[in-house]
């Protein structure tokens, strides 16, 4: 048991670098697009909308991991 639950906390750290990894190549190429294409008034929408989205998937991510370790210790 002690094994799986070691497994899980690697896999969600990995998971986290990941997409901490992901998030900041999105947000530059989606910032170069958007100075490049249009205002700089949207570059801020865009930022606020891709950190809203980000947290949202990191908190499903680690909630979800949370219960699987949760039912799998019990």
């Amino acid at each position: 048991m002690k094994f799986l639950v070691e497994v899980a906390v690697v896999v969600v750290v990995v998971v986290l670098v990941v997409e901490v990894v992901a998030v900041v190549i999105v947000v530059v190429v989606v910032e170069v697009v958007v100075v490049v294409v249009v205002e700089v008034e949207v570059v801020v929408v865009v930022k606020v909308v891709v950190v809203v989205v980000v947290v949202v998937v990191v908190v499903v991510i680690v909630v979800v991991v949370g219960v699987v370790v949760g039912v799998v210790i019990v």
